[in-house]
């Protein structure tokens, strides 16, 4: 008998999202149902109205955008000519991740659900919402309603005759299997400097490989951040943009993380393998070339700095063969166990590998067909362009800051895409980065006399920088800059650029530098200051305002 089946859709941003379907689909199967689980955009939408079950996951992104994975999915469902009967033989039911600091909060899920009402579904459950400000985090949420959304299902899709609903603590076969070589391919894919076949811009299937030609340190040397100004080179890659948009970047961990990384696993990095999915319907990763090396897998792929999530204490309780140590896994696995889970984790920002450090017979004993489903891959890292093609042709340009900070654990906590960007030296020799280009949040006026009001603190500067430069080239006045930060010879960037610009006419540039007096002065000081100047702006002359960066 076929299996009854379900398909789980997410839109997620951060990975929080996918880690929550991906628990559905986990737990779907415990329940002897096939379940597909995808994100909304990698799904062929005519499908859906043959689709019985639904359960869509949808986090909400900024102020209540919905995320990138599902932006195409969000245009195509709330199209007008959408028969009302569209979905009328689909159940569904949405689950929202939100935060409710926002004000939009889970606005991506509740909107959802009313659209698919609309279009005839039948909800299983009121729509659910997730809310990260919980003390237990979207967990809170997340545990009565898959609680409630599996008794529905059971009703509708009962336990086959014959069969048990398997138990939590029982492993459950693994996505992948690792078949490893006897001997090195000869023929390697992994550092191919170009797109095979590119077909339209770069993408994250298919970023660019941009040569780096500069990575210049912009702060002073007794700043307590190290800022980078970036730039690449990217001609030929058919790359195009506009002030605003934003360039993703994808990262590498560190080659001292990945040695340690294979040292309390027992891998051998210069192993390659091939990976072979244990489902027909599982595809395997794009990024992953085939074969692949280990040491190619835990550099490029697997996001071992990440604070793990519950899910990964669940699946590494599965694996240990250690009493003591599978007993503590248990309990931060465990809903009861979410506090302390947050005290040894969460609070002091515990990486996957130091809690394996933590776990050394549980970490030797995992199995390479689990290193997928239990470690979740590296994301790409959005950074604002800050420059124009109009002032730089054929180069990007970004303004990094190097992200580290101290907690309880010994050694700091440091961005992985910032710190791994710092340590690159193309004065050492040829360095590439993989990266693409979306459109961004800021949309500036078209309009030749519209002037526009830009409050940049720090680096929140880095796209105006793309705007004014790309303004100036297109003679456009009216370019009002308030920029701040701590001390006028530290952390001031592109000053000798913003005083031609207003020796030209072009700029009309508000500075603070708090800490250059006794009395700390802000860009909203500065703002209340000139508030005739930014009213009249306003409301007489129709500026556009905008605002970037931490204030």
């Amino acid at each position: 008998m076929p299996l009854p089946r379900l398909l789980v859709l997410f839109g997620s941003q951060t990975g929080t999202a996918q880690d929550v379907a991906e628990r559905l689909g986990r737990e779907a199967r415990r329940r002897r149902l096939g379940c597909r689980v995808q994100a909304l955009d990698s799904y062929p939408l005519v499908n859906l109205i043959n689709e019985p079950l639904v359960i869509f996951v949808c986090a909400t992104a900024g102020q209540g955008d919905p995320p990138d994975n599902m932006k195409n999915f969000w245009r195509f469902i709330f199209r007008k000519n959408l028969p009302s009967t569209s979905l009328c033989q689909m159940d569904f039911a949405v689950l929202g991740l939100g935060d409710s600091s926002y004000t939009k909060f889970n606005f991506v899920a509740k909107k959802l659900h009313r659209r698919l009402l609309q279009l005839g579904g039948c909800a299983v459950l009121p729509v659910g919402l997730a809310d990260d400000q919980h003390d237990l985090g979207s967990d809170a949420a997340v545990d009565p309603w898959l609680r409630d959304l599996w008794e529905k299902v059971l009703t509708l899709y009962p336990v086959p005759p014959g069969l048990d609903v398997i138990l939590p603590g029982v492993l459950l076969p693994s996505k992948f299997t690792l078949q490893f070589l006897q001997e090195a391919p000869r023929t390697c894919f992994e550092d191919t400097q170009a797109r095979v076949d590119p077909k339209g811009p770069p993408s994250e299937l298919q970023p660019f490989l941009a040569p780096m030609v500069s990575n210049k340190r912009v702060t002073g040397p007794s700043h307590f951040q190290d800022v980078r100004l970036v730039e690449f080179d990217i001609t030929g890659s058919g790359i195009s943009f506009t002030a605003g948009d934003v360039v993703l970047i994808q990262p590498e961990n560190a080659a001292t993380h990945v040695q340690r990384f294979c040292q309390v696993l027992g891998l051998a990095p210069d192993r390659y393998f091939t990976l072979q999915p244990q489902e027909s319907e599982i595809s395997c990763p794009a990024q992953l070339p085939q074969p692949c090396s280990v040491r190619h897998l835990v550099a490029r792929y697997l996001d071992i700095t990440t604070v793990p999530r519950r899910s990964f204490f669940e699946l590494l309780a599965c694996l240990s063969p250690d009493e003591l140590e599978r007993e503590k896994l248990l309990e931060f696995g465990s809903a009861q166990g979410q506090e302390e889970l947050y005290e040894y984790c969460m609070r002091p920002r515990r990486t996957i590998l130091e809690v394996l450090c933590d776990f050394p017979h549980t970490a030797s004993a995992i199995p390479p067909d689990y290193l997928l489903d239990l470690i979740p891959p590296i994301r790409p890292r959005a950074f604002s362009i800050a420059s124009s093609l109009l002032a730089h042709p054929s180069r990007l340009q970004i303004l990094v800051a190097v992200v580290q900070y101290r907690t309880r654990l010994k050694e700091p906590r440091r961005g992985l895409c910032s710190s791994w960007l710092a340590s690159l030296d193309p004065g050492q020799g040829p360095v590439r980065v993989p990266l693409w280009v979306r459109p961004g949040g800021l949309a500036f006026p078209k309009t030749l006399d519209t002037p526009v009001i830009m409050v940049g603190p720090g680096t929140g500067v880095a796209p105006f920088r793309a705007a004014i430069q790309e303004r100036v080239a297109q003679g456009r006045i009216g370019n009002f800059l308030f920029f701040g930060c701590r001390q006028r010879n530290q952390d001031f960037f592109w000053e000798a650029e913003w005083q031609e610009l207003e020796e030209r006419g072009y700029l009309t540039l508000v500075t603070a530098f708090s800490r250059d007096q006794e009395q700390k002065v802000y860009v909203q000081h500065r703002l209340q200051q000139h508030g005739p100047l930014v009213w009249d702006l306003l409301d007489r002359q129709g500026a556009y305002f905008y605002l970037a960066g931490p204030l």
